[in-house]
């Protein structure tokens, strides 16, 4: 498994298959490489496919302590990215899924070396999540985190940061997918600061010159489909595309690999909407 070493010193693991141009791609919160998985080997015979573990998650380290998670800023993991994008030649499409598609974009605001952007569900405050930020979320996370207190903090993220019901929270306690969350605890305050209020499109994302296609599926969440519909109105040069078989916010493999694959495909001098 291939390493790099970010500006900080975090380590930062992906995994690399398939041959042809990169694409890379960003998960989102409680999310590690695994989470795309599927779509990437459904490109991996035409595209270089590279999945990373962001900081904090899977089989990479992460140099801020948890004493410092309320220190966190989003250039950490663009850097990460960074790294990761020099370390497999250079540049690279990225495919980012929910805040990992915020993350990206935020990236190539900050003169990453993006070349085309795919963004899925990413839930900006917009459409039906117009409002849904919680105020001092990444704050409050990081105060538990120092506290000592991973499981209240995975509590707090998924009612308030991604909007379950409490009885299914409380179902989730009772899993054994949970001490896998508490282990990854922190990084739930970096997906909250990624998502920090107002959390909308900013000036700069909106003059941004870079092919961009948003995806979602009308079986998701209907705020996370609806603020997907509404932000390519905000970018400079994005279409909306749907797809079948994305229920719950997941990720339908071989119909969004349809999609990326003809994305990826066209003339990057034609014009996307």
């Amino acid at each position: 498994m291939p390493r790099v070493i970010s500006a900080d010193g975090t380590t930062i693991a992906y995994h690399r298959a398939g041959s042809g141009p990169a694409l890379v791609f960003l998960p989102g919160a409680f999310n590690d490489s695994g989470t795309c998985a599927p779509l990437a080997e459904q490109l991996s015979d035409r595209y270089t496919v590279v999945r990373p573990d962001r900081r904090g998650r899977g089989a990479s380290t992460d140099a801020i302590a948890p004493a410092g998670a309320g220190a966190y800023e989003v250039q950490r993991e663009i850097e990460d990215l960074d790294a990761v994008i020099t370390d497999i030649g250079g540049a690279a499409a990225v495919f980012g899924f929910s805040s990992g598609g915020i993350l990206a974009l935020r990236a190539a605001v900050a003169g990453s070396r993006i070349t085309r952007l795919a963004l899925y569900e990413p839930p900006f405050a917009l459409g039906g999540l117009s409002g849904h930020t919680p105020q001092r979320l990444p704050e409050r996370l990081a105060d538990l985190i120092a506290r000592g207190e991973p499981g209240a903090a995975v509590e707090l993220m998924q009612l308030e940061g991604i909007g379950l019901p409490p009885d299914v929270v409380e179902q989730v306690k009772h899993s054994p997918v949970w001490p896998q969350l508490e282990a990854i605890a922190q990084t739930v305050v970096y997906d909250a600061a990624i998502c920090r209020p107002p959390n909308l499109p900013t000036p700069a994302m909106a003059r941004l010159d870079l092919a961009t296609l948003v995806i979602s599926s009308p079986d998701s969440w209907p705020g996370v489909r609806s603020a997907a519909r509404a932000l390519p109105a905000e970018l400079a040069r994005a279409r909306y595309v749907e797809v079948p078989g994305g229920a719950d916010h997941g990720i339908p493999a071989e119909a969004t690999a349809k999609v990326l694959d003809a994305f990826l495909a066209e003339d990057p001098a034609s014009r996307v909407r």
